[in-house]
């Protein structure tokens, strides 16, 4: 495995890296050790202006650059992560705590894929004009796109806003989550070595009251894409709203693995709980309600803590580890006080609890939940840990009632012996992507929720029109 990198950790605005003179710094911790391994600037308002100032100077020339010369652009940033994929895993996992294991196959991989999927999707004439009677309907880029992404999945989300949107045309000012930024210094090397014109791509780090709300109000700004937590998200479309901007929001999640009465039981709940626990517990669409027959209730609960125990949590520095720490203590204090309050509402702990993993580390205990009615706090609001809700339904309809009962509408699972029937139930599932029998996640097909999960879609073609306006020109 490679050690963490030495990346970058200044803002990288205008075509170079630069820290501002005097700023505060931000400490990055490594969860596992709870160790300070690096810091970087606290961006300011006048850091976020100034970024945005040369993406929109670059934006004319970087938007009438040929098709081609931006897909090779962008070609060059996805050799780039290929090239440096063992830095940006170990990267991920220090800063993160994810396990290198899944840091290397997924966190990593992923992005890859994304990159990969947008430039295909060009090449097959994703923004190709369209004659439309006497029209021709064009797609351009949309301007000044500021992406304000998470600290869980770092390089995929900023990758899967980043790529798309340099290729159709834009220009680009990201704000990392200040938690975890040292992967966006490594993705500013790559874009920088890339050879983009100054300005086209650009990095403030910083804080989201500061520098996201900035960018986020800022006038010269056409477009924000956000990847974060619901009442953030719901903060940066009121601020968007006051310039009349573009806001594209993926959010938070609540999601449901609904196991149907001819499942195999016992393979859907092992597969439901790899999901929950992925990444920690900390992805936004993990299915972290498992929804079974009333009477196979007991039968799911055991499956759940059989499967559960087999995740440990350790080191994540080494290949064997499956579940690491929570990113920081705040959140691990976060997921402990929802185990609690789970306790409190009557919900039976089933495997875990609140208890303290001895030694260093936010670590906290994968938790199994039996008997969660769906009004337990438990059971309605994004936890962001792994903790696993037993619900138990009457029947078909009381599953898909249950499984639409939240805010929330960004994941689902469905498992059925018949495969029409699931795909069936998948069908009424108030939810932006639905897994049968514990499909494979594609990076080609577009990503994103219903209700308070969000609006608009990440990767391949719908990804990439999301930076795009049409117009149509008549003869």
């Amino acid at each position: 495995m490679a050690a963490p990198t030495q990346a970058r950790t200044a803002h990288y605005i205008g075509g170079a890296f630069a820290d501002t003179e005097g700023a505060e710094r931000i400490d990055v911790v490594n969860p596992a050790t709870e160790e300070v391994i690096a810091s970087v600037p606290a961006g300011t308002a006048a850091d976020a202006d100034a970024a945005v100032r040369a993406a929109a100077a670059a934006f004319p020339d970087w938007a009438a650059t040929p098709l081609a010369d931006r897909v090779a652009a962008v070609r060059r940033i996805n050799d780039g992560l290929r090239a440096r994929a063992d830095e940006l895993a170990a990267t991920i996992t220090a800063e993160v705590g994810t396990p290198i294991t899944f840091a290397s196959k997924v966190q990593v991989t992923n992005p890859v894929g994304i990159s990969a999927g947008v430039l295909e999707e060009i090449e097959a004439g994703a923004l190709d004009p369209v004659t439309v009677g006497n029209s021709t309907v064009v797609r351009e880029p949309v301007g000044v796109v500021a992406a304000i992404t998470p600290w869980n999945f770092p390089l995929q989300q900023m990758v899967a806003k980043v790529t798309p949107a340099l290729a159709a045309g834009c220009t680009v000012v990201l704000k990392p989550s200040e938690v975890a930024p040292l992967t966006a210094g490594l993705l500013a090397s790559i874009v920088d070595e890339a050879g983009l014109p100054a300005g086209v791509f650009n990095l403030v780090h910083g804080t989201g009251p500061v520098v996201g709300e900035a960018l986020a109000a800022h006038p010269l700004v056409d477009m924000v894409s956000f990847t974060g937590s619901t009442r953030a998200g719901r903060r940066v479309a009121a601020v968007g709203a006051e310039t009349v901007k573009r806001v594209a929001l993926e959010l938070g999640g609540k999601s449901a693995s609904v196991v149907l009465d001819d499942a195999d039981l016992v393979r859907a709940v092992k597969i439901t709980v790899a999901n929950c626990f992925m990444n920690n517990g900390q992805a936004c669409s993990a299915l972290t309600r498992l929804l079974v027959p009333a009477d196979r209730h007991d039968e799911a609960v055991q499956a759940a803590v059989a499967a559960a125990s087999k995740y440990q949590p350790g080191d994540p520095t080494q290949e064997s580890t499956r579940i690491g720490p929570s990113v920081s203590a705040a959140q691990r204090d976060r997921v402990v006080d929802f185990i609690r309050k789970g306790v409190e509402e009557g919900a039976t702990l089933a495997h875990g609890g609140p208890e303290p993993v001895e030694g260093p580390g936010y670590f906290v205990r994968p938790t199994v939940f039996a008997g969660v009615r769906e009004d337990m706090t438990i059971a309605q609001e994004e936890i962001f840990g792994p903790v696993l809700c037993v619900l138990p339904y009457a029947d078909e309809a009381d599953a898909v009632r249950i499984a639409n009962g939240t805010q929330y509408g960004l994941a689902a699972g469905v498992f059925g012996g018949d495969v029409d029937r699931a795909f069936a139930i998948a069908g009424r599932l108030r939810a932006g992507q639905v897994d049968v029998n514990g499909g494979m996640f594609n990076t080609r097909a577009p990503f994103g929720g219903f209700k308070q999960s969000g609006n608009g879609r990440e990767f391949g073609r719908y990804g990439l029109e999301e930076f795009t306006e049409l117009k149509s020109i008549q003869r």
